[in-house]
């Protein structure tokens, strides 16, 4: 497992001392109090005139005798230890002003502690409820965050202050997150007017400008060409449409803006951290590293970089594999943790090779590249691969033709179906590759959501009640702004609503337009479509119809549940409640109502189980293998309900069916020891040799106690198999650890010639 360096607190690291080549990066200032000992300095370093601003802010340190002048002097030249010291000295000095708390706070922003900037923009504004600026201080870390506090903090700042540019332009930066680009133009506009009245440098306004002009599909932008009349060297000119591209999954895009970036500012070392990352989601991970260096030696409290850096020197522990191209692959590449490697392989490329033959017969495209498969079994470890950082709450991530997720061990059973979510992303892969990455989050989320319910490994239509609840109150969003609920969420849960949503979207275009819809979709999308205009060619709706028809889909899917949702959920209770009493009586007839309303539910509580349950308790065992395939066949994967399923089936003599239900339970918990030995044992007795033997091949690779026994199953498959000197290689190793083992004796004297 990675071990995370913590960023401790400023007043900790700055200890260290300062960095060897200080250096700040570009930070434009919008404040109207700024003092003018500072403007001058400023005036240099927004022109590019770095040695004269070196200079400027030198000599506002050593010859100021106010610490707010020093700590900000400081904070400019790239010297955060003096800068806090500062800071300190100036919070004992002018304990009652706002500023020096918020202009603190900004320090702990650069140096990527913003919780900690939080608390003391927090503090500024107890001290003055009226403090503009930190305000919009707490607003820029929620847009950080995508949280969507950011957007009334920032309308709260232009209430008070109607000519705020800060405030504007951090709104029109959401705005063009969101894909409102009417509203971010507004805002540009409204920028614009201030900057020019008031003197505000109109850097960042060309920036966003850029990213609005890429947004709508200019990629040689005029507003790129006129940074450098302003500032020769100001990367972010590049580096801010950047940003647009990596949150709209365009990574390939991304890596040229920031490596112009880089090239035009060599020291924007953020620059360089989010280029190394970009080149990682490439799997251009030499590249990646190298940045990544540069960027820890100007920024060493950078936790995404310190973390991923430590992830690329653990690819060392993984064994990469590789499937050549095929007819509609473009090759397979799969990188293991070494120690799960001989376990996960042969499971892990078999649904790879099923999906992509799927997905490339249902979407009418074939992918160029081969596709890299990594599985993670620490999760933080495949969090750092996806942003950094660990602790998001993510199953898998799709960079393109790079899909990495947490393997089997980085969950508990029950509580993830490996098979599903590594079908989910490889659904991304094609709706990403064959629209360029253009496609919009929700139909690409859909579309996998989708194809979990219709083609999966796992069957039927899975949807948290939650869920189920939002939608019955009708808080589902328009089509035309669904991709807001991924972005920006308003109400907890909103995301994987979104998710849900979006599935059901796809399924209402599939059934009533055919798998055709849906490819018809993914055309218009690839040629640069929006979500409106992709509806009115594929469809030949309007959006507004489009929501109408959908919610008659609804109601017709889910209609009868919602009519009945309270008793629904009381009866459920009521069989919760029984089963917890041992009624056995009462559980069935409460499980009977519930499953009647609504079938598809099986979730951990699901009256499937609770009915198995029952039936088992009243010994009506084939009434409860009854209810256990019900729940199977609508997507039910706890584990200590199908290994029981399993076992009654093989008890019943229906082998065939046993066996298929163990391989249900490779796609949750392929770790399993006895799974691996009883569905190889029963595929042997069934004539299936080469199946068995790799269930015989992971079971051995999973070191088990019993190690004899081990090799005298795989040497009973390769005896099958017609492999006379396999058969005995591991009758031998039987014989070594077991020399009285009395079958493998028996059977290596039946193969000796």
């Amino acid at each position: 497992m990675i071990v995370f360096r913590k960023i401790p607190a400023v007043a900790a690291i700055l200890g260290l001392g300062a960095l060897a080549e200080p250096v700040a990066a570009l930070t434009i200032e919008y404040l109207p109090d700024r003092a003018p000992a500072l403007a001058a300095c400023d005036v240099h370093r927004l022109a590019g005139r770095r040695a004269d601003a070196v200079r400027c802010y030198t000599a506002v340190q050593a010859d100021s005798a106010d610490p707010r002048l020093q700590a900000e002097a400081a904070r400019a030249l790239g010297d955060p230890r003096s800068a806090n010291q500062h800071f300190q000295a100036a919070i004992e000095q002018f304990p009652e002003d706002p500023g020096v708390r918020s202009r603190w706070a900004e320090l702990f922003v650069e140096t990527h502690q913003g919780n900690e900037a939080v608390k003391l923009f927090e503090e500024s504004l107890a001290l003055d409820s009226a403090y503009m600026p930190a305000r919009l201080g707490l607003a820029r870390i929620a847009a950080g965050r995508f949280d969507d506090k950011a957007r009334a903090w920032a309308e709260e700042v232009l209430a008070a202050e109607s000519r705020n540019i800060g405030a504007e332009l951090l709104l029109a930066r959401m705005s063009l997150e969101e894909n409102a680009l009417a509203e971010a133009e507004e805002r540009l506009e409204r920028a614009e007017s201030i900057a020019e009245r008031d003197g505000w440098t109109p850097l960042e306004i060309h920036a966003l400008r850029a990213s609005l002009d890429l947004l709508r599909g200019v990629t040689q932008s005029a507003w790129t060409a006129r940074a450098p009349e302003l500032n020769p060297g100001y990367g972010d000119i590049y580096a801010t449409p950047a940003h647009f591209y990596v949150i709209t999954r365009r990574y390939r895009e991304a890596i040229e803006l920031l490596q112009k970036a880089v090239d035009l500012e060599p020291d924007l070392y953020s620059a360089h951290a989010e280029l190394g990352i970009n080149l990682l989601r490439e799997n251009r991970v030499a590249e990646a590293r190298q940045h990544l260096e540069l960027a820890y030696r100007g920024d060493p409290y950078s936790a995404p970089v310190v973390n991923t850096l430590r992830l690329i020197d653990s690819f060392d522990n993984f064994i990469e594999s590789s499937e050549p191209a095929s007819a509609s692959s473009g090759g397979i590449v799969l990188k293991l943790h070494r120690d799960e490697d001989p376990i996960l392989r042969p499971y892990v490329l078999d649904l790879v090779r099923d999906s992509i033959e799927a997905f490339a017969e249902r979407y009418e495209f074939e992918l160029a590249q081969p596709v890299v498969v990594e599985l993670y079994p620490e999760h933080d470890d495949f969090a750092v691969r996806t942003s950094g950082l660990p602790g998001i709450g993510l199953l898998g991530v799709t960079f393109g033709y790079v899909v990495a997720m947490d393997s089997p061990s980085g969950r508990a059973d029950n509580d993830f179906h490996w098979g599903t979510t590594l079908w989910h992303e490889m659904a991304h892969v094609f709706t990403l590759e064959a629209t360029d990455h253009l496609v919009p989050r929700w139909f690409s989320e859909g579309v996998s959501v989708f194809e979990e319910w219709a083609t999966g490994p796992l069957p039927g239509r899975q949807i948290p009640l939650n869920v189920l609840g939002v939608i019955r109150e009708g808080r589902a969003l328009p089509i035309a702004e669904l991709d807001g609920g991924f972005i920006r969420p308003t109400y907890p849960n909103q995301i994987i609503v979104s998710y849900m949503q979006a599935g059901l979207a796809c399924q209402f275009i599939a059934d009533r337009w055919g798998q055709g819809g849906l490819v018809r979709m993914l055309r218009r999308f690839a040629a640069g479509d929006t979500t409106v205009t992709a509806i009115e060619t594929a469809l030949e709706l309007s959006p507004e119809d489009f929501d109408r028809d959908f919610e008659q889909f609804v109601t017709r899917e889910f209609g009868a549940l919602f009519a009945q949702w309270d008793s629904w959920n009381e009866q459920r209770e009521q069989m919760l409640a029984a089963a917890a009493a041992e009624d056995w009586p009462a559980v069935l007839s409460a499980a009977d109502t519930v499953v009647a309303a609504y079938p598809d539910y099986v979730a951990e509580d699901s009256a499937w189980l609770g009915k198995a349950r029952a039936l088992q308790a009243l010994e009506q065992r084939d009434e409860a293998m009854a209810a256990l395939l019900e729940y199977r066949a609508r997507g039910g994967h706890d584990v200590r309900a199908l290994t029981r399923l399993a076992s009654w089936l093989a008890d019943s003599g229906r082998r065939p069916e046993a066996i298929e239900v163990l391989r249900d339970l490779l796609m949750v918990t392929p770790l399993n020891q006895q799974v691996h030995a009883d569905l190889g044992d029963w595929l042997l007795d069934e004539g299936e040799a080469d199946a068995a033997l790799t269930e015989y091949q992971a079971y051995l690779a999973m070191n088990p106690h019993d190690q004899a026994a081990a090799h005298y199953r795989l040497a009973t498959a390769y005896r099958e198999l017609g492999e006379p000197s396999l058969t005995r290689e591991h009758l031998l190793y039987a014989l070594e650890i077991a020399p009285s083992y009395r079958e493998a004796q028996q059977l290596l004297l039946e193969i000796i010639p």
